[in-house]
């Protein structure tokens, strides 16, 4: 009998080990088909079978999965990556598998045809606007009327993402997207929306079941990097119930349903206004918040989808879980970094987790990659798990050098302090 395997298309710096983890407790064995494994150290520290191939390329995936099936049985094939998820459509609609709607996934991907849908559906969203060149650019941002949201027409990971509180905010920020996108696509696209002022939720969704709602906050603006997620949200059950019910129409109105997806919204003065679909679990640590909060695995629970297993949503218990990214304030060199034994030892902690090793190199970029750590914890109620995130990473320090300042002579560059920077919650 062949072994049933698990076929993933690209990793996933965050989350693609416990996809891995979870289909080995599944009894699958994990391949991976990726244009460039070295990018997912989990691979080779696991001896994850794993396979180069171009995975833009549609044809060479079927080549190279039709090559597998000689050796094993295919129960299914995912990805935790947005970019590669309609490809990962196509491919289970090629070879019978279950698998998301392809068709609907591109146009969730692609932010102002998202836009458009939900529009036409009643949702509520922000104004928004689609530019092509600058000028369109800073008219899009007049009429909207400041302050505006302005990013890419497409990518994940808020970046490229920016608070732009006036016209020269705005020109700024556009010179450095179209320089950045016209490297990578052909005919790059800005989208511009109204700034939702108001507190941070994100719903998770399998199905067509809301299985919890976060509250999240961010770190120093005018970018977007999640300083703080709580599970669950503190909302009332008549809150909740709109953000749910909201929830479901992106589902109808995107033509979605299957599998996973993550909405994120904006509490505003007019109620629960949408932000963005992603047509997708949500990334980082949330699996795991959604895990010790409720009981449930998401990433399990996906994994049972796409290989057309029996599924259950079932909450096995209700605590409050949390984390807090780690967030230096500046660029430079990373010196050290520690206290996270001590983080690590506190009752109600469950991780922490540092990305970057001393003498790493710190380069704020304004998006998800400028997080060097985190800590998770959990506890019965809302009040206690802040309280022993705050405890913890008042114990975690680092130190960052900064870099030398351009044109300064090195032979005569006099030393640079060594800067101290501790964690403070708020700190904007």
């Amino acid at each position: 009998m062949k072994r049933r395997a698990l076929i993933m298309v690209e990793g996933h710096a965050r989350t693609g080990l416990l996809f891995v983890q979870s289909a080995q407790r599944l009894g699958l064995h994990p391949i991976t088909l990726s244009t460039e494994p070295d990018r997912y150290d989990y691979l080779a520290a696991e001896s994850i079978e794993t396979i180069r191939v171009d995975t833009d390329n549609l044809d060479a995936l079927i080549r190279e999965c039709s090559r597998l099936r000689a050796t094993y049985y295919i129960a299914g094939i995912t990805a935790a990556e947005e970019e590669v998820y309609a490809t990962v459509g196509k491919l289970c609609r090629y070879f019978d598998l279950p698998g998301p709607n392809p068709v609907s996934i591109q146009r969730c991907c692609d932010k102002f045809t998202q836009r458009q849908l939900l529009a036409q559906a009643g949702v509520p969203i922000p104004a928004y606007r689609l530019a092509a060149n600058a000028t369109e650019v800073a008219s899009s941002a007049t009429d909207i009327g400041f302050p505006v949201i302005v990013k890419p027409a497409v990518g994940t990971g808020s970046s490229g993402v920016r608070l732009c509180r006036d016209a020269d905010e705005v020109a700024e920020h556009t010179t450095v997207l179209f320089g950045v996108m016209h490297n990578s696509q052909s005919s790059p696209k800005i989208l511009l929306e109204k700034f939702a002022e108001g507190p941070f939720y994100s719903a998770d969704i399998m199905g067509n079941e809301v299985i919890a709602i976060a509250a999240g906050d961010f770190g120093f603006s005018p970018h977007f990097v999640f300083r703080e997620c709580i599970h669950p949200a503190p909302l009332t059950q008549e809150e909740h119930k709109r953000i749910a019910d909201i929830s479901l129409s992106c589902l109808r109105a995107l033509g979605l349903g299957w599998g996973p997806t993550n909405i994120e919204f904006r509490w505003t003065n007019r109620g629960p206004v949408v932000i963005e679909v992603n047509p997708r679990l949500a990334g980082g640590t949330d699996p795991q918040l959604v895990q010790l909060a409720y009981g449930v695995d998401l990433i399990t629970e996906h994994i049972k989808v796409v290989t057309g297993g029996e599924w259950g949503l079932h909450k096995r218990h209700s605590h409050t879980a949390g984390v807090r990214y780690l967030i230096p304030d500046r660029d430079g060199t990373l010196d050290w970094i520690d206290g996270g034994s001590r983080a690590a030892a506190i009752s109600g902690v469950s991780e922490v987790k540092f990305y970057v090793d001393p003498t790493a190199p710190i380069v704020r970029k304004g998006d998800h990659r400028d997080r060097i750590g985190h800590v998770i914890a959990a506890s019965p109620n809302h009040a206690r798990t802040e309280a022993i995130l705050q405890r913890a990473v008042n114990l975690i320090n680092w130190s960052i050098t900064p870099f030398p300042t351009l044109g300064a002579s090195r032979n005569n560059l006099p030393p640079l302090i060594s800067t101290h920077q501790r964690v403070v919650p708020g700190n904007r």
